[in-house]
């Protein structure tokens, strides 16, 4: 039913617990990687859907994710220019866990209710540790609105939460299946394509230098083929390690964001075990390595990189 009184209120959504419990429903899916979201239609259904729910103004919504380094994706990038929305990033550590997540949405739930900045808020959430922030924010009088996804079978919130929240609510899965698809299945390598161990192995060291000849005026700088072998394997390494949907993100390329850049650039140094800052022409090379080891990936073709 809708509240009676006109309020002033805020959405807080968990996006790894509305992830993780709408993918297990809907798909059956246990990792992110394995489907993907229209999540600025499902913001805008999220926020219609509160608003027949809460007579009333919203403040924003608060979207609680996680990026690797704290780095936003293509996609959280959309979404924190859609209107009255906060992105809140926490760091994705290697294991693709999220951290720092939890502790955010204390803090603003906290922050909102003592600062009497709203008089309701509804938390998409399930984790236990909210209790302590609900409890909180209800001490300045703020009613707090549970709202959870529905679970496959028993329950994906936790009781205590449940218990405290003053309304509770269940998303069913037929609100939330026009926002999540499957993602397509990645055409697989021929049998003879070497693996990157098998690439790499036995080659002559990244950090080789090339001769200087004395009496030489300018210092040679490295050669192309050797710095694109560089681009190409820290490209492959990143796919390795940050997972092909990060990856993806970059495309369609050639310009990779400042931050990605930057990065890139200081991991070949390592490879290579000195610095390409003096040859600006390397760093292109760099780039075309990268992409064309990105490309290959996807099976696109390979572009040019931009200076």
């Amino acid at each position: 039913m809708p509240h009676p009184v006109a309020a002033k209120y805020a959405v807080l959504v968990d996006v790894g617990y509305l992830y993780a419990a709408a993918g297990e429903v809907l798909l059956g899916a246990k990792e992110r990687k394995e489907y993907r979201v229209a999540a600025d239609a499902l913001i805008q259904a999220l926020q219609k859907h509160a608003e027949e729910r809460i007579s009333g103004e919203l403040l924003r919504i608060y979207w609680y994710d996680a990026a690797r380094d704290r780095v936003p994706t293509v996609d959280q990038r959309v979404i924190a220019q859609l209107p009255w929305v906060k992105v809140r990033l926490g760091n994705l550590n290697a294991r693709g866990q999220q951290k720092g997540v939890d502790a955010q949405i204390r803090s603003d739930l906290e922050a909102l209710a003592r600062h009497h900045a709203v008089s309701d808020t509804i938390l998409l959430a399930g984790d236990e540790d909210m209790v302590p922030a609900v409890e909180a924010a209800q001490a300045f009088g703020v009613r707090v609105h549970l709202w959870g996804v529905e679970p496959p079978y028993g329950t994906n919130q936790a009781e205590r939460l449940v218990w405290e929240a003053d309304t509770v609510e269940v998303i069913n899965a037929d609100f939330l299946r026009p926002f999540f698809s499957r993602t397509p299945q990645a055409v697989p390598a021929a049998p003879a394509t070497p693996s990157p161990a098998q690439v790499f192995a036995g080659r002559t060291a990244l950090g080789a230098k090339p001769p200087v000849k004395t009496g030489q005026v300018a210092k040679l700088g490295p050669s192309r083929p050797h710095v694109e072998e560089v681009g190409e394997h820290v490209a492959q390494k990143w796919i390795l390690t940050r997972g092909r949907d990060n990856i993806r993100d970059l495309l369609p390329g050639p310009i990779l964001p400042t931050v990605i850049d930057t990065e890139l650039l200081i991991e070949a140094e390592k490879e290579l075990g000195h610095s390409l800052r003096p040859y600006p022409e390397a760093r292109v090379w760099l780039r075309d390595g990268f992409w064309a080891r990105v490309y290959r990936e996807f099976d696109l073709g390979v572009g040019v990189s931009s200076k």
